[in-house]
């Protein structure tokens, strides 16, 4: 049985340059022998080039897809941030046990808040079901395992999913870079549970012709 991917579900953001350094150093797996990484517009892709020749130049394979946008980075006593420092409440003007004879000019200037310094940093956002972020299906599950390991190395975000390994159902959760407990639970179908309390109403005793 070929290893595929059931279900996916993706938040991922990783700035841009984090996602070229993650593939500069990265061991892709034995399927895979390179990546393509290209840009077109707001839209990133990082497609699969197959490891072996069984695989037709024409066949499309996996790809990995996110939209790039653009969020404003604060910087702070703690680095760069997206939530801006919150400013100094502790400072104050002129003396608190006598009036306040100074311009009001002077006051105003005195009470004007320090700049903070600001940048645009493009991420690359991968959200969305496997139709989205995972799409083709020719070497799927390599390519699905390119993205558990970036989703490990990506500080934001989650990445749920099944998968089919050896005959096996698989449960992945990986919560802001870190592997968490999964299980696959496994529930009736809600059409037949429909079907069943479904009235018969041409067979029902407490109905008379």
């Amino acid at each position: 049985m070929t290893s595929r991917v059931y279900r996916l579900h993706s938040t991922l953001e990783l700035k841009l340059d984090d996602v070229h350094e993650f593939f500069d150093g990265y061991e892709l797996p034995v399927e895979i022998e390179d990546v393509e990484v290209t840009r077109r517009n707001n839209t990133l892709i990082v497609s699969a080039v197959a490891a072996e020749d069984n695989i037709s130049k024409y066949t499309p394979t996996a790809q990995l897809k996110a939209s790039i946008t653009e969020n404003r980075l604060y910087e702070t006593e703690d680095g760069w941030q997206e939530t801006p420092p919150e400013p100094d409440a502790g400072a104050s003007v002129g003396d608190d046990d006598g009036p306040q004879w100074g311009s009001f000019s002077d006051s105003a200037q005195m009470q004007e808040e320090p700049e903070i310094n600001s940048k645009l940093v493009e991420y690359a956002c991968f959200k969305g079901d496997r139709e989205t972020v995972l799409q083709n299906t020719a070497l799927q599950y390599p390519m699905f395992e390119v993205l558990c390991d970036l989703a490990k190395f990506a500080e934001k975000g989650t990445l749920t999913a099944i998968a089919a390994v050896d005959d096996e159902l698989v449960a992945v959760r990986i919560v802001d870079g870190e592997e968490r407990s999964a299980s696959v639970e496994v529930v009736d179908d809600p059409r037949e549970r429909e079907s069943e309390n479904t009235v018969n109403w041409r067979d029902n005793k407490f109905i008379s012709g």
